[in-house]
């Protein structure tokens, strides 16, 4: 199906039968729908996002809104009780949508499992087709696999399935809509939700989403707007789409209240999203030489600016009744290794009993053989007892400048660090632009978010006089060299991103012109 859909929709794909159970012209005519409606919200918010980094680049520093003071101060409001499958959700797997993952996931063990067509996805079009047939096929029950002599079927008892789309700031660039690309996020939320939303209700569960890369409460409003949208459409239940938002952006940090109030009705959690958190330090912040981060091994969860985040939004979630939610453990576990598996097994359950210990109600693993170690490390913890969200934090008192407590940061820039960088950087762009979106590099699950901290530090590096670009230069010449052809495109998108004079914001945006 290639040329004109629905009036007034042109697709620029064509996967045959797979294709064609996605695009459906009832599908097609609710994604346009959604971009005809809400499209001027969604450019303004991104009008706003660069009014507000050029602020920040003149100097300005963020803090708590006197605007949206009375939601922060009242404390009668809580949001909507969970659903009775999301509970308990303490331990979560996160992964791409091939067909494998998705059935292995749904069979790790896992209370639940969020299916990526965000940072763990290659968002080629055969790659988000596939995708939201494989969902299609998983609620349904009728996902199966057989490959390499091996057959994958789901098991009687599965994790609680949740959806991530892609951000605000991604297109499709296969689907148009009057002429444009549609906005990825409604693209990846759109076919989930009208293919499946009445079937999971049916099942006596529902649409249940991860909204990613948000900077603050009126991003969170265009997605409850969103949602509203779509059950109108739809006659889905009003309240019945529910949504866990990623605090992964600095700027939404200091906006966790106001997130979950406009998203009252829906809300069922905030997770804490590390690595991009970071990036997003290194990227609001680009010109303060006093906030360049050390080597992205030293920027722990317990610095002093990771710290204040993570109380905050254990303490804010807890406070008006829903989920706190950790951040990702990447290792993969290495049968044919099993010393070094079990020091890094050791740091993994180290790692999860902060967690636990701060208070979050569960955890995200990127492999199922962690599932085991984490729910151990809940269980011992919550016991019996779905969640911990009845333990208020209320000792948590965070004020902006714990949050941006960022040059507090110990630890130097050095030269191990830069090439670790330039080498999963390089690596992972490689891998994402042959369509793999979680690339397993040195035993870890990388995906990304990942890459953004590589390529960010190094640009923070090159401004502030802390590596030189002939340093950097060095670095991909002697990594490359171990890596042997074929990566000329991801070093080309690299020093794109990373040795450029001016900050891309995102990596996705330039790398996505070379997807098919």
């Amino acid at each position: 199906m290639t040329g004109q859909g629905v009036g007034g929709v042109q697709i620029l794909g064509d996967l045959g039968a797979v294709q064609e159970s996605v695009l459906t012209p009832g599908a097609i005519d609710f994604l346009m729908r959604l971009q005809r409606h809400l499209g001027p919200a969604r450019e303004a918010i991104l009008r706003a996002r660069s009014r507000r980094q050029e602020e920040f680049d003149q100097g300005l520093l963020p803090s708590f809104s006197e605007a949206t003071a009375v939601v922060r101060d009242d404390p009668g409001w809580t949001v909507a009780q969970p659903p009775p499958d999301l509970l308990d959700r303490r331990v979560e797997i996160t992964g791409p949508v091939d067909r494998k993952m998705m059935i292995n996931a749904l069979n790790s063990g896992a209370r639940t499992y969020m299916a990526d067509f965000e940072d763990a996805n290659s968002p080629t079009w055969q790659n988000c087709i596939e995708g939201q047939a494989n969902l299609a096929a998983a609620v349904r029950r009728s996902i199966s696999l057989d490959v390499g002599g091996r057959s994958y079927q789901l098991a009687p008892r599965t994790a609680t399935l949740l959806v991530r789309p892609r951000g605000w700031h991604l297109l499709e660039k296969h689907l148009l809509v009057d002429g444009a690309p549609i906005a990825a996020s409604w693209f990846d939320f759109g076919l989930f939700i009208f293919h499946n939303a009445r079937q999971l209700l049916d099942r006596g569960s529902g649409p249940y989403l991860y909204l990613p890369k948000l900077e603050g409460h009126l991003e969170a409003r265009l997605w409850n707007d969103t949602c509203r949208l779509a059950e109108e459409e739809l006659q889905l239940p009003r309240g019945s789409i529910r949504t866990t938002v990623l605090i992964e952006n600095i700027l939404a940090a200091f906006e966790m209240e106001e997130i979950l109030f406009e998203l009252r009705e829906r809300a069922v959690g905030l997770n804490a999203g590390r690595w991009d958190y970071i990036f997003s330090v290194i990227r609001k912040f680009r010109n303060r030489p006093e906030f360049v981060l050390p080597d992205r091994a030293l920027v722990t969860m317990t610095v002093p600016f990771m710290r204040a985040y993570t109380d905050l939004l254990v303490s804010t979630c807890h406070r008006r009744g829903t989920h706190a939610l950790g951040g990702m453990a990447a290792f993969i576990p290495n049968r044919h290794d099993p010393e070094n598996t079990r020091i890094a097994l050791e740091r993994v359950r180290q790692d999860k009993q902060r967690e636990a210990g701060q208070g979050f109600d569960g955890t995200w693993v990127a492999h199922p053989d962690l599932v085991a170690t984490a729910t151990e490390v809940f269980d011992s913890v919550l016991g019996a007892r779905p969640n911990q969200v009845d333990r208020r934090r209320d000792d948590v008192k965070v004020a902006a400048l714990d949050l941006l407590a960022i040059a507090a940061t110990p630890g130097d820039v050095s030269e191990s660090g830069l090439r670790l960088n330039v080498s999963v950087g390089v690596r992972y762009l490689h891998a994402w632009l042959e369509g793999t979106g979680a690339a397993a590099i040195d035993n870890l699950m990388e995906d990304a978010a990942t890459a953004e901290i590589s390529r960010s530090q190094i640009w923070q590096w090159l401004r502030h006089g802390r590596v030189t670009k002939s340093q950097v230069v060095a670095a991909e010449d002697q990594v490359l060299a171990g890596l042997g052809p074929g990566f000329e495109s991801a070093r080309q998108v690299f020093d794109e991103v990373a040795l450029g004079p001016d900050f891309v914001d995102f990596l996705t945006v330039p790398a996505y012109r070379l997807l098919p």
